[in-house]
């Protein structure tokens, strides 16, 4: 088609402005660089695009009463101004506040947006601003308004307007129309390419989380055991995890409350998606909002590219908030936010990101009385203790002890590629009599050491160096009244040969002098030297270099 030489120009500036979106990869620059090219014309005063989205701001909105609709709105995405100054900024920016949110039908913006019709003005006695204010266009010596609608394959997905002081060309707003077309394109590819990235991001990311937990997961085991304290736990668990509500586990240090968390999301609706732990105490402060919202790049040094943080990780997911007591009090705030509105935003980001993420909060600490010293927020303190859950400690629950124990020794066997041995009743009663000040963890990891040492098939259980052992050992005895489990002569023997097993190896094998063997069990070094062939015990071979 013969094209008339005043709209040359035109088309060619817009030919050059359709390669360039086309090659955009961010819808916020998308848009950015649309208005902002657009504005670049002699004849416009201002470009403005807005997107059509949910709605987000009802109830501060000041056009809630004139919207039929409250779940869609359109949404300014964005505008420029053309570099020569009409009227003042402030006023201009007035108006731009004011109608952020535009309901559907409403003004002539709102209009081309619900019917997917044009707006084209021609006529000197209409409202050239488009959205109700004629006094702003008139002073700003608006002469002309060319909504147009981006729409893709029958899909409403916003609108597009320039606001020009000449009167609108004939053929001018063809031009429009077909660049509207493909804006329409040009954001649908950009939104495929930045879910993709989205998608690639969340995924990288639970796979370094689930490598994490795969390996801390191992350190305890499952849930095991038939006491009525275990039983009641388990009838909570099952009532709270078919449920998306908040939970906080309590319970001391190594009470196995992590596996109550992956209990809980293994029950619920959310199994399929992933369960990213967070050890709110091992996060250095400075670090703490990228960790958890993410952050984009040039946020702060050493900030060298976009990175999501682990709520997004877990989005569609579950998230378990251990040690929750330890999140710094100006933190805290923001934790509240995405519990109340599940919305946060990344560092050096002004954008607000929506997560829908269950949360699951797990202390040793007594947050009530935190709360009361000011060192927890109160607030905060009530969200996350919708359903509380109670991890009893070993020592209320010692029936479980012997099957615990079981399960870890088989654990172990097949971990440390060692013999098989089993626990004998004598075994079980020396574990039964100790209180377990650490717990199910320290129970593991009594059961390790054992079979690490063991001899001839028989496990011994040394408490005398066990955690808290100057407390929570068995008290001895009155005079005259033995008690403690009852060790049978061969695993009186393994017990004296791996305690001269030890004070040989602290020694280095050295026997005499001070610091030698024989000095750190009190005897003389003739007798240790006899003990020693008798025990059948020899010095291991050193490697050489």
């Amino acid at each position: 088609m013969q094209l008339a030489p005043d709209y040359r120009p035109e088309f060619d500036s817009l030919a050059d402005l359709l390669l360039e979106v086309a090659q955009e990869r961010s819808t916020d620059q998308l848009f950015k660089k649309i208005v902002q090219r657009l504005a670049e014309r002699p004849h416009v005063y201002m470009a403005s695009l807005w997107v059509l989205d949910k709605g987000d701001q009802c109830l501060a909105c000041p056009m809630q009463a004139q919207c039929p609709d409250r779940s869609r709105c359109l949404h300014m995405a964005a505008t420029a101004k053309s570099p020569h100054k009409i009227i003042e900024d402030e006023q201009v920016n007035l108006v731009l506040e004011k109608y952020g949110r535009i309901p559907s039908g409403f003004g002539e913006i709102g209009r081309v947006a619900a019917t997917g019709q044009a707006f084209v003005s021609h006529e000197p006695g209409q409202d050239l601003s488009g959205i109700g204010e004629p006094l702003w266009a008139a002073q700003a010596g608006i002469r002309g308004l060319d909504a147009q609608p981006i729409i893709f394959k029958g899909e409403m997905l916003g609108v597009v307007a320039l606001f020009s002081r000449i009167t609108n060309m004939e053929q001018g707003p063809t031009w429009v129309r077909i660049f509207a077309d493909h804006i329409a394109t040009a954001l649908i590819n950009a939104r495929a390419f930045e879910e993709n990235e989205r998608l690639k991001n969340q995924l990288e990311l639970e796979n370094t989380y689930l490598r994490e937990e795969v390996n801390e997961s191992r350190a305890i085991g499952g849930i095991v055991g038939e006491s009525p304290a275990l039983k009641h736990l388990l009838r909570q668990v099952e009532l709270v995890a078919r449920t998306d509500a908040t939970v906080l586990i309590l319970g001391e240090s190594g009470t196995g409350k992590e596996l109550v968390a992956r209990e809980i999301h293994k029950l619920s609706r959310r199994s399929e998606r992933p369960l990213i732990r967070v050890n709110c105490a091992s996060i250095p402060k400075e670090l703490y909002e990228s960790e958890f919202f993410g952050h984009v790049k040039g946020a702060f040094t050493g900030a060298l590219k976009d990175r999501a943080g682990r709520f997004e990780a877990a989005d569609g997911g579950t998230m378990l908030l251990d040690e929750v007591g330890e999140i710094p009090p100006e933190l805290q705030s923001k934790f509240l936010r995405v519990l109340q509105e599940k919305q946060y935003e990344r560092v050096g980001e002004e954008k607000t990101r929506s997560v829908d993420v269950r949360i699951i909060a797990a202390t040793n600490r007594d947050l009530k009385k935190d709360v009361q010293q000011g060192r927890f927020r109160q607030d905060l303190y009530y969200r996350l203790n919708v359903f509380p859950v109670e991890v009893a400690p070993l020592r209320k629950r010692k029936e479980d002890v012997p099957l615990l124990a079981a399960h870890f020794l088989e654990q172990a066997i097949r971990r440390l590629h060692v013999p098989a041995v089993r626990l004998t009743p004598a075994n079980e009663q020396q574990l039964q009599s100790y209180d377990w000040p650490g717990n199910v963890r320290e129970l593991q990891n009594t059961i390790e050491r054992a079979l690490i040492l063991v001899q001839n098939g028989v496990l011994f259980f040394d408490f005398s160096k066990a955690e808290g052992s100057s407390t929570s050992a068995p008290a001895p005895a009155p005079a005259g009244h033995p008690s403690g489990p009852i060790l049978t002569e061969n695993e009186l023997r393994q017990r004296e040969r791996a305690n001269v097993l030890l004070a040989l190896t602290k020694a280095g094998w050295k026997i005499h002098g001070p610091g030698g063997a024989a000095d750190l069990l009190g005897i003389k070094p003739t007798t240790l030297i006899s003990r020693v062939k008798k025990l059948g015990l020899t010095k291991p071979a050193t490697k050489s270099a």
